[in-house]
């Protein structure tokens, strides 16, 4: 175990696995580079008591029995943990149906997706889940949001994303904000190419940015990677210092811990270790890898900085948010939820 003083020593990039357990190499890769955190996907899920101890045995490797676990747990197409290991979840689309139906409804079934995901991820040691989604769609963008968004106007879908963040935070489970400053215009899927938006600013100010500044003050959120030609005709979100200085940190007043999304997604051109330097000297606190593939993992480590000064203040300020589990009775509300999505699901 390493001591207090070292805890300070985190490097600034959040990375993934090969498997369902820690691999020899991967044991000595995270004892020498210090994750900041550990993100799960569908090929580390094992039964209840593997994803204990891969979430268990990363903590005990770093040193840190507090390091953030995260999980990519929306519902719908977008999730890692399915049945029977635990219940299926809908799509967010489907809340925002049902608020159109009745706003009170929507928000209870929001709040009751992430109190139960919430839950859900919990008891496995997880403590961080990317969501909520509040990328506003239009009728060209991308599959890749489709049905995860919870609607098309920008106050409906700041109420949801609120719901189901309060749900998830009574849980014990942090949230992150995704995708800022907006992924809803992109017309391309930006794990496949790079998607340029040239909707104007102040389009982009009334639509897309709306739900990022209702949700500022969320500990964790997670870059797009992106083009807006109005503000950046050169470099995606994740990647440009003047959307994150201007828009992100300034118009949008955003002040929590700012991750990029996947550094291998194939919207970032250039080799592994100059993705990941520009979209630090452009302001992002935490590299985000996903894939586990360890010479990209290695190439990500050597890139990222220790984590320290402002990002530091930001980091700690972020996990300091999440509280202690309130009680749930899960018979109850499991009949509540099922209940309120009767007829829409």
């Amino acid at each position: 175990m390493r001591s207090g003083r070292d805890f300070l020593m985190t490097k600034a990039f959040i990375t993934g696995c090969s498997g369902t357990r820690l691999s020899s190499n991967e044991r000595r890769f995270f004892d020498a580079e210090r994750p900041w955190g550990l993100i799960l996907f569908a090929r580390n899920i094992g039964d209840h008591a593997e994803i204990r101890d891969l979430v268990a045995d990363f903590r005990e490797v770093v040193g840190n029995p507090d390091a953030p676990v995260l999980i990519d747990q929306e519902g719908g197409r977008v999730r890692r943990l399915r049945p029977p290991l635990v219940p299926d979840y809908p799509a967010g689309a489907v809340y925002g149906k049902l608020h159109e139906a009745d706003a009170e409804a929507g928000l209870r079934a929001a709040w009751l997706c992430g109190r139960l995901i919430g839950a859900d991820l919990a008891d496995l040691g997880i403590t961080v889940d990317c969501l909520p989604i509040v990328d506003v769609p239009r009728g060209d963008t991308s599959d890749v949001i489709g049905d995860r968004a919870y609607g098309t106007d920008p106050g409906t879908i700041s109420a949801i994303g609120r719901a189901i963040t309060n749900g998830l935070g009574a849980a014990g489970v942090l949230p992150v904000l995704k995708h800022i400053p907006g992924h809803g215009p992109a017309t391309v899927d930006s794990h496949l190419a790079l998607p340029v938006v040239d909707t104007g600013l102040e389009t982009l100010r009334r639509v897309d940015f709306e739900p990022f500044r209702a949700l500022r003050d969320l500990p964790l959120a997670m870059t797009a990677h992106v083009v807006y030609t109005a503000i950046d005709s050169e470099a995606c979100a994740t990647c440009s210092p003047t959307v994150i200085e201007t828009i992100i940190r300034g118009e949008l007043d955003y002040q929590g811990c700012l991750m990029s999304d996947d550094v291998s997604m194939k919207a970032l051109g250039g080799c592994m270790q100059d993705r990941v330097r520009s979209l630090f000297q452009a302001g992002c606190d935490l590299a985000l890898h996903c894939n586990g593939d360890f010479a990209e993992m290695q190439a990500v480590a050597q890139a990222s900085p220790d984590l320290c000064g402002a990002a530091l203040g930001r980091s700690d300020a972020a996990l300091a948010m999440r509280e202690p589990a309130a009680p749930i009775d899960r018979e109850a509300r499991e009949a509540e939820f099922a209940a309120l999505l009767a007829g829409i699901v």
